[in-house]
């Protein structure tokens, strides 16, 4: 079982230090980000399991990067700010917040929301019918837990390794350029060069290969792109 890892948004130092000295005291991993531009770049590039928003940050507010995450991940989000209005929780709870903390709080209770919304996601996640699951090739994906294994170990894919793996579990044998993968892949890809492609593709096959050194099942297709093969 992989450590959950904890995204802690807060541009507070000493509130910031905190929630990290008891998540981490708590056996989670921590990152910490204090900028709000920094949050969509950074979760679609890396797993994380729970983030922990502060509402109120100086470039952009916590309710815009929630509705902005909800519009490719179902992450767990609890919000954390010092307004404490009804109308900022229901705004919250719209905008696809998971749960609500307002400032001042207690780090404990912090950590028992925390783990009551993770425990919710399992418990949802153990309900999933077999659609949500694709077995191929001794790759085991669950969708909505955003999980999958290789050979019984986990795989610690970013979301969008994960996507592109999924678009190949899904379409064994069949040829996708690398066009193709990006438009799938990504939900805008002004700016976004093809070749950003080939970069998931090695860090896949690398996170692959540290599992199974010989497994090859996503193989460069010359002057077209990409295919999955059955191992």
């Amino acid at each position: 079982m992989h450590k959950q890892k904890i995204l802690i948004v807060e541009d507070e130092a000493h509130i910031a230090e905190v929630l990290i000295a008891y998540c981490q005291n708590n056996g989670y991993l921590v990152e910490h980000l204090s900028s709000g531009k920094e949050v969509i770049p950074f979760v679609e590039e890396n797993s994380v399991d729970l983030i922990l928003l502060d509402l109120m940050l100086p470039d952009i507010d916590g309710l815009e990067i929630c509705k902005k995450i909800r519009m490719f991940s179902q992450l767990p989000i609890i919000m954390i700010t010092a307004k404490g209005e009804e109308i900022d929780k229901l705004l919250g709870l719209e905008f696809g917040a998971d749960d609500y903390i307002c400032k001042p709080f207690s780090p404990r209770e912090v950590m028992a929301r925390v783990k009551t919304v993770l425990r919710r996601v399992t418990n949802n996640n153990t309900e999933l019918d077999a659609a949500n699951s694709i077995k191929h090739s001794e790759f085991e994906m669950k969708i909505n837990e955003f999980e999958v294994t290789f050979k019984g170990q986990f795989l610690d894919l970013t979301p969008r390794e994960f996507l592109i793996l999924r678009l190949f579990l899904e379409n064994s044998g069949r040829v996708f350029s690398r066009d193709e993968i990006l438009v799938y892949a990504y939900s805008d890809t002004l700016d976004i060069s093809d070749r950003n492609i080939d970069t998931h593709i090695k860090n896949i096959r690398k996170k692959i290969n540290q599992i199974a050194e010989e497994a090859e099942p996503i193989r460069s297709v010359y002057g077209i792109g990409y295919k999955f093969n059955k191992l």
